[in-house]
């Protein structure tokens, strides 16, 4: 999903793989200096193997690129090209813009058309890994020096069963972007960040203005985005998807807390605060955001921050970006964590999945990568554009690369910064790992219900959408 996924979605030779069930050779590779082509033996004390250098490695990749309506994007992507094959000019980069899907990702593999590199979202670790469709990255993570630095919130998203699948690119925990400047022009009160359901109901009928085509707020009701916006409600009741005990997995969310975060979608229909037409998907709610027409939007915030500034027309102080409300006062603000990642195909020769992660990791924690991130950014301001970062960066926030991000960012002035108060405040709850689709595509139903028709039985409509997605899904899950 987005907007979230990704974050942030390889390996060696076999002969890497061998050696690093020796455990303790002193050979071991890094990430600049792969393995040799033969397994350790009792000879290669005194006749070691020559060092394979990764600049002479020849071989083409096929990585992800972003689509062609992402401009500036495209920009930065053909910079790092450009100086990746400085370094590498043995190695032919082919663009790929095609955006992973769960319903075509198969298809792609048979056909053997995947790219080598290509991107996803996090709920996808457990089923990549499953079918076999992504790379056991593990040898090649282990051997990258900086693998202590990557951000393990993200980083545990693909850590399935001890083994590393993708490599972590950016990451979100689901918030609500306010255009506090449609409130101040009609004199409604802005919340407080630690604000809470309530706050919300009451922001949204001041603001909302119906006749004019104006709704205080845009829950997303179409396509699985409608239940991944209310799964946020979910959590914040204090509820789950599902359980895995004893070897079974259940749903769990027609609960008590689902209910109650069902009852509150209600409420907001009863009180005419969403959308007339409130078939909405993530780019239908995030685009009546930028142009105006709600004062609130349910996504990973940096799509809403990136459209409204640089389509809306939006300038940074009419722009805030709130944690999830709490479900009442002193409650958690809860918001379901999600990132964009980088899976290696795991159908690609050794040298091409080297060379796959080397390309993912090209600017990590590097100064040529900073250079190229300030670069970026006065290209922006050149632009008239302002720079979106995401919420949860590949690094560690508090590291020292950490620090050097956040200076290069203070030295300009359209970056948007995410507030001390704002990150405090964040609760991220990782997406569920067992059919995550399938359920939103089943809350989707339910949601459509609710905001179509009077009177529905929220309780049937839960019990109901449980019973399809344990049968149709769960039951068949053998752990």
């Amino acid at each position: 999903m987005r907007k979230l996924s990704i974050i942030i979605a390889c390996l060696v030779a076999f002969s890497l793989v061998l050696a690093a069930c020796g455990g303790k050779s002193n050979n071991t590779p890094t990430a600049s200096q792969p393995a040799s082509s033969k397994p350790a033996d009792s000879s290669s004390a005194s006749n070691p193997d020559p060092v394979v250098d990764p600049t002479q490695i020849k071989a083409t990749i096929s990585i992800y690129y972003p689509t062609p309506d992402q401009t500036e994007k495209r920009a930065i992507e053909d910079d790092k090209i450009k100086r990746f094959n400085a370094v590498y000019p043995n190695v032919e980069i082919v663009k790929s813009d095609w955006q992973y899907n769960p319903n075509e990702i198969g298809i792609k593999m048979g056909a053997n058309e995947a790219p080598t590199l290509f991107n996803t979202y996090a709920t996808e670790g457990k089923f990549l890994a499953e079918k076999g469709w992504a790379a056991d990255i593990t040898a090649l993570f282990d051997s990258y020096d900086k693998k202590d630095q990557l951000n393990p919130i993200l980083l545990n998203q693909f850590n399935i069963g001890g083994k590393i699948y993708a490599i972590p690119q950016q990451g979100y925990v689901v918030g609500t972007v306010v255009n506090t400047k449609m409130l101040k022009d009609k004199g409604v009160t802005v919340p407080p960040l630690d604000w809470t359901w309530d706050d919300v109901l009451t922001t949204a009928k001041a603001v909302a203005d119906p006749a004019k085509g104006i709704s205080g707020i845009a829950p997303m009701g179409k396509g699985n985005e409608a239940g991944w916006n209310w799964t946020n409600f979910l959590f914040e009741a204090g509820g789950e998807i599902q359980s895995d005990e004893g070897g079974k997995v259940t749903a769990t969310f027609n609960s008590e807390a689902g209910l109650k975060a069902l009852q509150f979608y209600q409420s907001l229909k009863d009180a005419s605060v969403i959308p007339a037409d409130w078939a909405l998907g993530w780019g239908d709610a995030v685009g009546a955001f930028a142009q105006g027409r709600t004062a609130m939007v349910i996504a990973g915030p940096d799509g809403p921050l990136d459209q409204g500034l640089n389509q809306g027309g939006m300038g940074l102080e009419d722009l805030v970006v709130y944690p999830m409300p709490a479900a009442s006062a002193g409650g958690k603000h809860t918001g379901v964590l999600g990132g964009d990642f980088l899976v290696i195909n795991p159908n690609a020769s050794p040298e091409e999945q080297q060379m796959a992660f080397q390309y993912a990791v090209f600017d990590y924690f590097s100064d040529a990568g900073l250079a190229s991130l300030e670069t970026n950014i006065s290209a922006f301001k050149t632009d008239n554009k302002f720079f979106v970062p995401p919420v949860i960066q590949y690094f560690k926030q508090d590291s020292e690369y950490g620090a050097k991000v956040k200076a290069v960012y203070d030295k300009y002035d359209n970056v948007y910064q995410y507030s001390n108060e704002l990150m405090g405040l964040l609760d991220g709850k990782p997406e569920a790992q067992f059919n995550t689709q399938d359920y939103y595509a089943a809350m989707t139903n339910v949601i459509q219900e609710v905001f179509s028709k009077k009177d529905v039985d929220l309780k049937a409509q839960l019990d109901a959408a449980a019973k399809t997605v344990q049968e149709k899904f769960f039951d068949q899950i053998k752990l």
